[in-house]
């Protein structure tokens, strides 16, 4: 049908590398060993979601002021999106604690 003739593209040349590519070894998925934790202990995690809850709820105060000082750094859409994103952090916090609260319910109706 080609009577011998085959083309000569240098298809690799033409492809666009990435840093996505893995041409060379693909990584293991599992990166660290299962018996290390990945965090530190309960404890030090939620203290590090509470803290961050915090300061969510305390940057609309924040902007506000200096919107009302004059900078000219913040405006008032500046303020709308941070109280927007705190009361979503208030809503997924709630959403949490009550979703602890009845897994903590379910282990304690666990029958020995």
């Amino acid at each position: 049908m080609f009577n011998g003739f085959y083309p000569r593209y240098d298809l690799e040349a033409r492809i666009q590398h990435t840093k996505l590519d893995s041409w060379g070894t693909i990584p293991s998925a599992r990166l660290n060993r299962v018996e290390e934790p990945a965090t530190a202990d309960f404890q030090s995690v939620m203290s590090g979601l509470v803290e961050g809850l915090n300061t969510s709820m305390n940057a609309p105060d924040n902007l506000l002021r200096d919107a009302m000082m004059g900078s000219e750094n913040v405006d008032i859409h500046d303020v709308m999106v941070a109280m927007s994103k705190a009361e979503i952090a208030v809503n997924v916090a709630t959403t949490a604690t009550g979703k602890v609260i009845q897994a903590y319910d379910k282990i304690m109706q666990i029958q020995i």
